[in-house]
């Protein structure tokens, strides 16, 4: 474990899902089912996409909790209610809230195609300064990295350019498969 790098461990961007900038959601979501069809490296799927700009240049990632951000109803009282639960609010009255002023009239259909037809640049993150990591970075680095976001994944360069993705998922394969070879080794040792 102590000898992994980041490129080791990182999913290359070649075979990540991605979608030029401009692109809808709905076109993203089939981007993401594409790459979770095809990409066998290890038993996790992915669960973003990340978007890209004319000189296919990551700009932002969508994941799926933006997804389902997309799909919620929005009208001028759930904005509010939006503004008023980062006054800390407890969860249970936001919800309440939520429920209370959702509209009756709109259909779950209808949601998700209206959230469907709308651009990704509306639901995507932008990538913070810490969700970069170089290729050549110790893996106990990156761990620190996901740790302190918190993050699920990290996007991975090679000087200027985004090369890669390394995610929580494959860090945590990583680290367990270590751990069970040293605890084997270990009880193979003493019998």
């Amino acid at each position: 474990m102590e000898n992994f790098i980041v490129k080791d461990l990182m999913v290359p961007l070649s075979e990540y899902a991605t979608v030029p900038e401009g692109s809808t959601l709905f076109e993203a979501i089939m981007a993401l089912e594409k790459a979770q069809e095809q990409f066998q490296m290890t038993q996790y799927h992915h669960r973003a996409v990340l978007v890209l700009d004319k000189q296919n240049r990551v700009i932002g990632k969508v994941s799926q909790l933006n997804v389902l951000l997309a799909i919620e109803p929005q009208n001028e009282q759930t904005k509010k209610i939006n503004d008023i639960s980062k006054f800390g609010f407890s969860d249970p009255f936001i919800t309440y809230l939520k429920k209370h002023y959702r509209p009756d009239d709109v259909s779950i259909e209808d949601l998700y195609m209206k959230a469907g037809k709308r651009p990704v640049e509306e639901f995507m993150q932008k990538p913070s300064a810490g969700e970069y990591v170089e290729e050549n970075t110790p893996l106990e680095t990156a761990i620190y990295q996901l740790v302190l976001g918190p993050h699920l994944s990290l996007l991975v360069t090679s000087g200027d350019d985004i090369v890669g993705i390394l995610r929580l998922s494959d860090v945590f394969a990583a680290i367990f498969h270590t751990m069970k070879q040293i605890q084997t080794k270990k009880l193979h040792n003493q019998g």
